[in-house]
């Protein structure tokens, strides 16, 4: 099953507070809510998926538990971005020094920035025009490096501000680059059958 889109301009528009309510009303539902107004219901991810997901959470846990330069967060996690919208990235981390600028309250809700760095995993159900989009929306609201991971064609593009769009297949590894500093990300077990 895909995602649902419903088209709820101009019909309605949620504020923040509205959506964050109806994602507390609804915590057995994935929910984003783009720009545009849209809002986004996203299925349970499969077996396939999920352990890829937790695999991508867990070598960046690693990292980050090691180096302590920021804080991570995996695919329930609600960002406000600048520029509108409500995503939830597959994998997300956030300088710590952006984290400690938040406000107590701000920590609890929907975190109000954009990560430094995010994940998108394409799952078989995903569109994946549409996860394009959403990375470039995370580019145009202030992510530094983003990368989205084709398991099943093994292939992976990157994404950073005011460049093309790098394609790279089948690479082993993925480097962090100066965002994440000394991170590389093995994708054999992302890649393997």
């Amino acid at each position: 099953m895909s995602a649902l889109t419903l088209q709820l301009s101009p019909i309605l528009k949620l504020t923040d507070e509205q959506f964050e309510q109806l994602a507390a009303a609804n915590q057995n539902l994935q929910l984003e809510l783009t720009a545009k107004g849209e809002l986004i219901i996203m299925p349970p991810t499969g077996g396939e998926t999920g352990d890829r997901n937790f695999e991508l959470d867990g070598q960046l846990w690693y990292w980050n538990r090691q180096t302590r330069l920021g804080k991570a967060f995996d695919s329930s996690t609600g960002f406000r971005l600048p520029k509108g919208g409500t995503r939830s990235p597959d994998v997300a981390w956030i300088l710590m020094e952006r984290w400690e600028a938040l406000t107590p309250d701000q920590r609890r809700t929907f975190l109000p920035l954009c990560p430094d760095f995010a994940i998108e995993l394409v799952s078989e159900t995903d569109e994946v025009e549409k996860t394009r989009s959403k990375m470039q929306e995370y580019i145009d609201n202030g992510l530094r490096l983003g990368w989205l991971i084709h398991p099943k064609t093994q292939q992976v593009e990157i994404y950073r501000p005011n460049r093309e769009v790098e394609v790279l297949q089948s690479p082993a590894t993925l480097s962090g680059e100066d965002v994440l500093p000394g991170f590389i990300l093995d994708l054999q077990p992302i890649f393997a059958d």
